[in-house]
């Protein structure tokens, strides 16, 4: 999917074998480094290195995508995961009003809940479209959430709400998958095992783009959905999280500093295939969507 609403975009591509970093536009994929060179920022090899300084880095993109050069335009062979290598992967759990309703609590008020976060890891979770997602090894419940991600530009430490997206870079796409029978411990004190359930390898694509915070016009009111083999099953609105972006960060950043290039996923509508025992085998395509960035696909694969 090309990109539409956004006057720009980052990217990360492959072509002939290279992993390479881009500035998208309507027009296509063109080199960030002399893309970034031509306006004075130079060595900006890769879309992580923009958010060490992530004010200096707006600034110059702006700049170059006023002055993008047709020889710095290069086909891609195939879209990478737009952030390589983000530094934390922090995911709100149970945060939509519908997603609780459908998981058998009832009556929630923001009042009722609190909010948590669980981890995924960076180095072996994040993967991009395509046949990327192997399936865990011995599920027999693998389950989709399609999630509103966001990139943390500015280091975040017990900041307000109303100061949090502030500190927001941009925003992608992501899709939380989970192996919900290895998350389930009854016979132990702790019921509940986190990281046998999410922090499998292949589990965390993001894509198809990173969006920056200044193209995007309200994070808190866009549609997310997501399809299994062409079939519709989530269909949600980003209005409808019990502890909105802005109260996520802020959270977060009383329990740890959030540092630029941190990925922060919010949530997932209602639709998730475990109310209905409905779940992923080898050769599922699943493609997810989010109003002003776009949309990938990945298929599921054997287990590794």
């Amino acid at each position: 999917m090309t990109l539409q609403t956004a006057d720009w975009a980052l990217a990360t591509i492959e072509s002939e074998g290279q992993t390479l970093a881009c500035i998208e536009t309507a027009d296509g994929f063109f080199l960030l480094e002399p893309s970034l060179a031509r306006v004075g920022l130079a060595d900006q090899t890769t879309v992580i290195s923009l958010f060490e300084d992530w004010a200096a880095s707006a600034t110059a993109l702006k700049a170059a995508v006023a002055q993008l050069e047709p020889a710095d335009r290069i086909e891609p062979d195939r879209r990478l995961a737009p952030l390589q290598h983000p530094g934390k992967i922090v995911c709100a759990g149970a945060n939509y009003f519908d997603h609780l309703e459908e998981m058998g609590i009832s009556g929630a008020t923001k009042e009722n809940q609190r909010l948590f976060f669980f981890m995924k890891p960076p180095r072996n979770s994040i993967v991009g479209e395509g046949d990327t997602v192997r399936m865990p090894i011995e599920t027999k419940e693998f389950d989709w959430e399609v999630e509103l991600a966001a990139v943390i530009g500015h280091t975040a430490r017990n900041v307000s709400p109303e100061e949090a997206l502030q500190h927001v870079a941009g925003y992608t796409v992501a899709i939380d998958f989970s192996a919900r029978d290895h998350n389930r411990a009854p016979d132990t004190f702790y019921k509940l095992d986190w990281t046998a359930g999410k922090g499998h390898d292949t589990c965390c694509p993001i894509g198809p783009r990173i969006v920056p915070s200044s193209q995007m016009p309200d994070p808190q009111d866009v549609g997310l959905r997501l399809s299994v083999n062409g079939e519709l099953k989530q269909d949600g609105r980003s209005s409808s999280m019990v502890f909105t972006l802005a109260e996520q960060i802020s959270a977060l950043s009383r329990i740890m500093t959030l540092d630029p290039g941190d990925l922060i996923l919010t949530g997932t509508p209602a639709g998730v295939g475990a109310p209905r025992q409905t779940w992923l085998s080898v050769g599922d395509r699943v493609a997810v969507e989010i109003d002003h960035i776009g949309g990938f696909e990945v298929a599921i694969q054997s287990p590794a």
